[in-house]
């Protein structure tokens, strides 16, 4: 929690609300997500730059083919969470989420660390450390698409 730098805007959130079901319908669980009203951002502002890298389909038709034809195995990950790992190169302000005001400090603002969800620069973010971690890790990035890599070691690709 901080005082709102002078010239310096924060953003609103909201709270998002979702009723999981098991399969008879019965409620298995109620989640909350706080998020941010990243369509309130400012280019030059709140952020630089949001362009983060999709890969093309014919990458991923390629990769099956491969996979089909010499009869490897292929594992596919998903990372949850993603958006909320990534430390921000900005300084981005929040308000205060609603229910959750600190009595006596109801004029400052969340100075934000890391992403959280519908910021605008949250998946470049993360996509400038997943890049980094995997080319330390021996991967090479190709030059046809830049979401494929490879790694070449004893033999095996």
């Amino acid at each position: 929690m901080v005082d709102l730098p002078s010239g310096r805007r924060s953003i609103k959130n909201k709270w998002v609300l979702k009723i999981k079901h098991k399969a008879d319908r019965l409620i298995e669980c109620y989640k909350t997500r706080l998020v941010v009203k990243g369509y309130t951002q400012e280019e030059g502002i709140d952020y630089e730059d949001i362009f983060s890298l999709i890969m093309r389909i014919t990458s991923v038709h390629l990769i099956l083919s491969i996979v089909t034809y010499i009869d490897l195995e292929l594992y596919q990950m998903d990372v949850k969470t993603v958006f909320l790992n990534e430390k921000l190169n900005e300084e981005i302000y929040m308000d205060q989420p609603l229910g959750f005001e600190t009595k006596g400090q109801e004029c400052k603002v969340c100075k934000l660390k890391r992403s959280i969800y519908s910021l605008k620069q949250a998946s470049r973010q993360w996509n400038v450390k997943f890049h980094q971690t995997i080319l330390k890790d021996g991967f090479t990035m190709m030059k046809e698409d830049h979401c494929m890599y490879l790694k070449c070691s004893n033999n095996s690709l």
